[in-house]
């Protein structure tokens, strides 16, 4: 039973790595999940402190996630449209072939969506940026804490001490 919860664990903490990118994965609070999931091992001591500080945080930047990306777009002038724009930009961009789909791709998506929204091309480019810098911004605060949550794992499997 100890390996399926560490394996389900395990999975956990990569769908949270991928969660950072994905917009319709929740990352922190998907690997806080593993985190959590590890704790019922019999072979490791994470303590209820450690869980609800590491869930606190998760939480925090869960709600961030969707303040960030709105006051990029609203300081820049820009729209609804433009935020979903770059989510499907993204998806686009992770599943293209296209080299920087990643960065390449939420950009084109917040231009196409100001576009639409807006016909005045440098309107709807300075808008296209701001969403464009919010979503990144979101993302990698997503995925630093996406791996420093994997850290903690790893360093519960490979040692055996308390986390406080």
């Amino acid at each position: 039973m100890e390996i399926v919860i560490i394996i389900g664990a395990l999975l956990l903490m990569l769908l949270g790595l991928a969660g950072s990118f994905l917009p319709v994965l929740p990352g922190p609070l998907t690997s806080w999940l593993g985190l959590f999931v590890l704790s019922y091992a019999d072979s490791v001591d994470i303590s209820s402190t450690f869980l609800i500080v590491t869930f606190s945080i998760a939480l925090l930047i869960f709600i961030l996630d969707y303040i960030i990306p709105a006051v990029g777009t609203k300081r820049f002038g820009g729209s609804k449209s433009g935020m979903i724009g770059t989510s499907i930009g993204l998806v686009i961009g992770l599943l293209s072939p296209i080299p920087f789909g990643i960065i390449i791709g939420p950009f084109v998506g917040a231009l196409i969506g100001e576009l639409m929204h807006k016909n005045d091309m440098n309107r709807a480019t300075k808008a296209a940026f701001g969403s464009f810098i919010g979503f990144i911004t979101s993302t990698f605060l997503k995925f630093i804490v996406a791996v420093i949550y994997f850290g903690l794992f790893i360093s519960k499997l490979v040692g055996n001490t308390s986390i406080v």
